[in-house]
């Protein structure tokens, strides 16, 4: 249950959200510098747990939905409180996170413990008046988006007019207001009538982040074909179709499987998007559809081994992908609690990895290599003795500095850069 399933700061990189699959959703805060402590900058703390998704039981269809939290977006700050949408597969939520350090004493009609007072006891009007109490950060689900999929819910996506969003599941996506709980708008459908006729599903769904009448979504087509579609939303057009025609030379049993899109992300600027697939990564100008301008081989050396991946299902999991702030490097997960980065103008790469034994506080990672042939070096690692049960699925990378947050089953890493 406390297995991590998704990461996300917010806005302003000082709080950073991780839900599980117990359906919790814990938040951590970013520690302010002070003159004794001038190096705790990049420290984060517990601000705020609480249970998001409670199971529950279609009892329709006789399913159970599970709790696990798929996605959490944050919203711009406003005001004094943070909000933040989450979802499980059925049911999205809107929560409330604010603190409370004072209380009011001094009621009417209330004792101090807050049971009511007889009215005849009640002799002198008082003014209550608030007094100082320990901090208390209170989460309160604010509004709840419901009975609109009818598949699992893959995305949401918070639109830079910040008063809408969407969320997609299998074949559907769905545009909700904020403001609005009981309606939304079916803005794509690619169910057929029959579904025996299915021949793509949706895998990934996102806002431009400037753009708020433009969204990009992923389809993949169950005959091995892969595209991704560009929409207005206004009329719903289809602007453009980004696909990478494949050689027919390297077509295998696999091939369907590995080029499934897991993740999609606009870059900050707007310009590029990012799709990640079981091997690589690929950088796409948004003004080219032909073929992506970047690719960056993750793990190819796991290519002679899809074989026992497919096995053991490994090869059905979905690695997530994320830009830094500036948008010059990317980075993305692999097994073995590796992941790497992608620094895109000076062509370097580099392999880290996220261990209990590796990551003690205040340590320099060591660039970790994985040999694929000949003879193994001292500190590299032969590709059959990486463990597939440790895997980085999720991350994350502070909007404007280099801090990144990894996700490793039930572990939180947190790496900053080193400040000389």
């Amino acid at each position: 249950a406390d297995i991590i399933s998704t990461v996300e700061f917010n806005y302003t990189g000082d709080l950073l959200a991780t839900g599980d699959k117990g359906g919790r959703v814990v938040i951590f805060q970013r520690e302010q510098e002070t003159k004794s402590r001038p190096l705790s900058r990049g420290e984060y703390n517990v601000y705020s747990t609480f249970q998001s998704h409670e199971p529950e039981f279609d009892y329709l269809k006789s399913l159970e939905i599970e709790e696990k939290i798929n996605k959490i977006r944050w919203l711009p700050q406003q005001n004094a409180a943070h909000f933040l949408l989450s979802t499980n597969d059925k049911t999205i939520k809107l929560w409330k996170i604010s603190e409370r350090d004072k209380r009011a004493e001094g009621y009417n009609l209330k004792d101090e413990d807050g049971r009511l007072r007889e009215p005849f006891r009640v002799t002198e009007l008082r003014v209550p008046t608030l007094k100082p109490m320990d901090l208390m950060v209170e989460a309160s689900p604010r509004r709840t988006f419901a009975n609109a999929h009818t598949y699992h819910i893959n995305s949401i996506s918070v639109n830079s007019d910040y008063a809408t969003y969407l969320s997609a599941d299998d074949l559907r996506i769905n545009l909700w207001h904020l403001e609005v709980t009981n309606r939304s708008f079916n803005i794509v459908d690619i169910k057929p009538a029959n579904m025996e006729e299915l021949t793509e599903v949706i895998t990934a769904a996102e806002f431009h982040p400037h753009h708020c009448n433009v969204f990009f979504s992923n389809a993949e087509n169950v005959g091995g074909r892969k595209s991704w579609h560009w929409f207005h939303v206004e009329l719903c057009v289809l602007s453009a179709v980004f696909e990478e025609p494949e050689d027919p030379s390297s077509r295998s049993f696999f091939s369907e499987i590995i080029s499934s899109i897991s993740d999609v992300k606009f870059s900050h600027s707007g310009r590029y998007m990012m799709t990640r697939d079981y091997l690589s990564v690929k950088v796409w100008d948004l003004n080219m559809e032909n073929r992506p301008v970047e690719t960056y081989q993750v793990h190819e050396y796991l290519r002679s081994k899809l074989c026992s991946l497919y096995e053991n299902d490994c090869i059905f999991d979905k690695f997530e992908c994320c830009w830094n702030g500036s948008d010059s490097t990317i980075m993305t997960g692999s097994y073995n609690n590796f992941f790497r980065t992608f620094e895109r103008e000076a062509q370097r790469d580099v392999t880290l990895e996220a261990s209990r034994e590796s990551s003690k506080p205040r340590a320099v990672l060591k660039p970790r290599k994985v040999c694929t042939s000949g003879k193994r070096k001292k500190d590299e690692i032969t590709v059959d003795s990486l463990d597939f049960n440790k895997k980085i699925l999720h991350t994350a990378w502070h909007p404007m500095e280099n801090i990144i947050a990894v996700a490793a089953t039930n572990n939180l890493y947190l790496f900053q850069e080193k400040v000389n």
